[in-house]
């Protein structure tokens, strides 16, 4: 046959597709360098409200802490506030979510370690199971698979913000707007966290407080360390007047140390 009529090799048609595609993931990563202490705690025996929370005198700003138990080995995700220097006895003040979770007694000191978290984003080592899949037998039109993510590795990963994002990739152009605009907001932190709870029950009795007083709240699921825990937020606000006014609602409900966050 003429050399133009011949058929030529093509090894790439018989190559499997390369993707480059990675799918980011977010964990919890523990931050001393922000804050941590290792030191006497302790919950005076009354019921406190915010779920699960320590407070400490040294603290500039609220954050996201894991405590830990020393005594028992015992730890929990929750928040972390400032308190008054004044007040005697150890420096660390756990609430009551806070020491039915890490096994604390009523006005019995605990050694407690309370270290700062941090969100952090990773992309996952490739999974040599799906690797060894693609074989050279494949048909040229194989479709491409995004990798798993890595087991655990997304702890403490908003709710809200994973739907908004696995709606939005699917979307048509048209339909774009309505996902951008439902979340329009100035600012950094346009949400009301109002605690942090180690029992579901007692965060969606949270949430039913605040839905009583005309906001709308949003339960969040997470994990982190092999802990559960839910978080209820409010929001987002679209400008500081706005958050101004729903912080203020929120502490006249007695939450008083609600505080601004991202997600």
């Amino acid at each position: 046959m003429p050399a133009f009529l011949q058929a030529k090799d093509k090894p790439a048609d018989s190559a499997p597709v390369q993707t480059t595609r990675t799918k980011l993931v977010e964990r919890d990563v523990e931050a001393p360098e922000v804050f941590q202490v290792t030191e006497a705690g302790l919950w005076d025996g009354r019921p406190s409200l915010g779920g699960v929370w320590v407070a400490h005198p040294d603290v500039t700003e609220p954050e996201r802490v894991i405590i830990r138990n020393a005594a028992n080995g015992k730890f929990v995700i929750g928040a972390l506030f400032r308190r008054e220097r004044a007040i005697p006895g150890p420096r660390i003040q756990a609430s009551s979510d806070a020491a039915a979770a890490l096994g604390m007694l009523a006005g019995a000191p605990v050694k407690l370690n309370v270290t700062a978290l941090r969100r952090e984003t990773v992309e996952p080592e490739p999974d040599p199971e799906a690797a060894a899949s693609a074989t050279p037998d494949a048909p040229a039109d194989v479709t491409e698979t995004a990798l798993d993510p890595i087991a655990g590795a997304a702890a403490a990963i908003d709710a809200s913000a994973t739907a908004a994002k696995a709606t939005a990739k699917p979307a048509a152009k048209p339909a774009a707007k309505p996902a951008s605009t439902s979340r329009a907001s100035a600012l950094d932190k346009p949400y009301i966290q109002i605690g942090i709870f180690s029992v579901e029950a007692n965060a969606k009795r949270t949430a039913d407080q605040m839905r009583r007083t005309g906001m709308v709240p949003t339960l969040l699921e997470q994990e982190s360390n092999g802990k559960q825990f839910w978080r209820v937020v409010v929001g987002p606000a679209r400008n500081k007047s706005e958050r101004a006014a729903l912080l203020k609602k929120v502490k006249e409900t007695g939450f008083s140390d609600a505080y601004a966050v991202t997600n």
